[in-house]
């Protein structure tokens, strides 16, 4: 349950907001690449050709190629798949550490409330990018090290919503029945509280992913994410930025597979904000 509504009205009232449909094809479309996208690929991503590099888009390469003569259309669909990996390994993580965080905090309240909120409170003061950035640069540049540090910078708006949802739940009569009975508190806690708050998360992490990628990529195009030769598309969009006046291909493609990826999320989280809102239901 959301709130008042089921997941089974909540797909109903997605699928009849249009810009909401047209996210979730944009997301459908991604994971579907990233699934199916290395069976379709018709080159290798990593081998270079550098004879035939920076040609235009043509029937032999859809989308041109890059500065090495690799196929940009095999690299951007090898790309989905790696993005579409690290952003919901980033949800994972990010949303099981804010969770426990934010219904520990709103169950027990006083002293531990005010540590671990004042604690989230100090990496909300940071920008998301410039923190990510910094943990990425103390750990290293890798596909590994750029999960941690996104994940290091997105918990605090799950830690946020699991504690406003704690909050409310630990006066529930069910949970005040369960105490009277001899719960314990970590049963009470995993038991009755954590199962009412992960329909409200996993909304919220819908929302939040297109953040994700959009961080995920730019870690990527300054050098702090992923490396070359990984196609991933920030480090793709970096590599082809050089030539953007005589090659134009080589870094817009994956610019467009990075912005309809973001937009997907957009519109769904659009979506799932009106149907949670009561005043435009």
């Amino acid at each position: 349950m959301l709130g008042s509504i089921t997941w089974k009205d909540f797909s109903r009232h997605i699928l009849r907001n249009q810009l909401s449909l047209i996210g979730v094809i944009l997301i459908g479309a991604l994971l579907l690449l990233a699934v199916l996208g290395p069976l379709l690929a018709p080159y290798n991503p990593y081998n270079t050709d550098p004879i035939n590099k920076l040609l235009a888009p043509s029937k032999t390469h859809i989308f041109g190629t890059d500065s090495l003569g690799r196929d940009i259309l095999t690299r951007v669909l090898y790309g989905a798949r790696i993005s579409a990996t690290i952003a919901l390994i980033v949800l994972v993580v990010s949303g099981m550490i804010g969770t426990l965080v934010g219904i520990t905090a709103g169950y027990f309240g006083a002293g531990i409330d005010n540590i671990l909120m004042r604690i989230t409170d100090i990496f909300l003061a940071f920008p998301r990018l410039i923190l990510a950035m910094a943990v990425a640069a103390a750990l290293g540049s890798s596909l590994n090290n750029v999960v941690l540090a996104v994940a290091f910078t997105t918990w605090t708006i799950f830690a946020r919503l699991a504690r406003s949802q704690a909050l409310a739940v630990k006066e529930a009569d069910y949970v005040e029945s369960a105490r009277a009975s001899g719960a314990t508190n970590w049963r009470i806690l995993f038991v009755h509280i954590l199962p009412m708050c992960i329909s409200p998360v996993i909304i919220q992490g819908t929302i939040a992913m297109g953040g994700i990628i959009l961080t995920v990529a730019g870690l990527g195009f300054i050098g702090f994410g992923a490396q070359p030769p990984t196609p991933e598309w920030g480090v793709m969009v970096s590599d082809g930025r050089n030539y953007l006046p005589t090659a134009w291909w080589a870094c817009v493609f994956p610019g467009f597979a990075i912005m309809f990826t973001v937009l997907g999320f957009n519109l769904l989280g659009d979506g799932v904000r009106d149907i949670l809102d009561p005043r435009m239901r």
